[in-house]
């Protein structure tokens, strides 16, 4: 898994340092195996509440690191990919330390016809000193036996588990919904109707803890107002 797609699951998506306790992960992966019907999908992603990604949409981030000024860039340019049959939405951000480009990402989007945005993988450019490095956390649905999973939920509920990518030893992040209705407080204003995650991997310790510990990671999503027709987690929840 690239480093980050922690980052696009929380863009403008307020982290929580909750203690809460959480259940055991989602299916193992013996028993995942989501049916994918490629008529099922497509790549007009407008009808989740809380992930919406129109055409010509763009989201800049920009945090402080140990390393430096992190920026990352996020664009919807309308490219599509096919993968497992599925026509699939290019979602596509790249990262700068201090001016530098050092990531590359293409992440491959679908919308289920319930709502729910599928996730089929990403291709990864990592560049060190202006030279492409590698492709580490790169993986594609269908090959070496990885399998698609859910990024946003359009009608969660309380207890819900599900895995968000698969790909034995590189990608198995899974996520279980905690708690719905929040109200998150960020330094951008106040959102409502927000939906509160944990979101763990095996592959990561700190993460993949017992539901008692301290160290895991939770982060929500909220709805927008504009049509109530659900927006991006990039672009903000509903504000007041």
């Amino acid at each position: 898994m690239c480093r980050q797609t922690q980052i696009r699951r929380v863009l403008a998506v307020a982290p929580l340092a909750l203690g809460l306790a959480c259940s055991a992960p989602a299916q193992s992966a013996e028993a995942y195996n989501p049916e994918v019907k490629p008529e099922d999908f497509s790549t007009v992603i407008t009808a989740n509440p809380y992930f919406m990604l129109p055409i010509g949409r763009k989201f800049v981030l920009e945090a402080e690191m140990e390393d430096g000024l992190e920026r990352t860039e996020i664009m919807i340019p309308g490219w599509t990919r096919m993968v497992m049959g599925v026509e699939t939405l290019v979602y596509w951000d790249r990262v700068y330390l201090d001016g530098e480009l050092i990531e590359d990402t293409r992440d491959y989007v679908a919308q289920h016809a319930n709502g729910d945005v599928w996730y089929f993988g990403e291709n990864v450019d990592n560049y060190e000193d202006g030279k492409l490095a590698d492709h580490e956390g790169a993986w594609l649905a269908g090959d070496d036996g990885a399998k698609p999973g859910i990024w946003v939920k359009a009608d969660a509920k309380v207890g819900d588990k599900y895995r968000q990518e698969y790909r034995a030893g590189e990608a198995e992040d899974a996520a279980e919904v905690a708690a719905l209705g929040e109200r998150v407080e960020t330094p951008f204003g106040a959102f409502d109707d927000c939906i509160k995650t944990f979101e763990w991997s095996p592959l990561s310790p700190d993460t993949a803890r017992s539901p008692s510990s301290s160290s895991r990671r939770f982060s929500a999503v909220c709805a927008t107002p504009a049509s109530r027709s659900r927006a991006s987690r990039a672009s903000g929840c509903r504000s007041r």
